[in-house]
């Protein structure tokens, strides 16, 4: 087994970490957790309706399962995929113990360039038109937490964790072309919401 300096685990790999964690090396955690923390934080955030409690709860939890599971880590996947199918477990936990049936979603920001580049101009200081902006990015915001929970849970794994079509149909236990389906309708759905809203320039 090969051992790395502290200095040295910043050029790891997120794979390379996880199995030098698993041996032993309790830095490479550290980089693991500094990488991932924010995109996770807000994925979880996001899926509970921005219920920062909760959702500080759930984040610790997944960590935790993590840190439960290191001694049996192989690499059978990217760890941003494995790292998230924790977190897609721990929801699913919650949300069962809860009897959740719907949850909404709302961003603080707008999520994605395909939408927010799309009907938001940056270019502009007028009044008038920031104030479109933000009625805009209200409608975002309500578009997206309107859109069925497996395909915003689709497109939060895609914006947030950057994953594939393929790691998503991992995390979420579903094949690809299902993935491919949900998005494709969660776009449309948007798109269809969203286009009478460009603003004229």
């Amino acid at each position: 087994m090969k051992h790395f300096s502290p200095d040295e685990f910043d050029s790891l790999t997120d794979e390379d970490l996880m199995l030098s964690y698993r041996d032993g090396a309790a830095a490479a955690f550290d980089v693991l957790y500094a990488r991932h923390k924010g995109g996770l934080y807000r994925y979880v955030l996001r899926q509970l309706n921005n219920r920062e409690d909760i959702a500080s709860e759930l984040f610790q939890d997944v960590w935790m399962k993590l840190i439960n599971a290191r001694s049996n880590y192989q690499v059978t996947a990217k760890f941003t995929t494995w790292l998230y199918h924790l977190a897609h477990n721990r929801l699913v936990d919650y949300w069962r113990s809860e009897k959740h049936v719907k949850h909404q979603v709302e961003y603080e920001e707008a999520v994605d360039s395909t939408f927010s580049d799309e009907f938001i101009s940056s270019q502009h200081s007028e009044p008038h038109v920031e104030l479109q902006q933000k009625q805009i990015r209200q409608q975002i915001k309500q578009a997206i937490a309107g859109l069925p929970e497996e395909q915003r849970s689709a497109l939060l794994l895609k914006e947030e964790a950057a994953l594939s079509l393929a790691e998503i149909a991992q995390v979420t236990g579903v094949n690809r072309e299902t993935v491919k389906s949900r998005l494709r309708y969660a776009v449309k759905r948007l798109q269809g919401i969203l286009h009478p809203l460009r603003p004229v320039s």
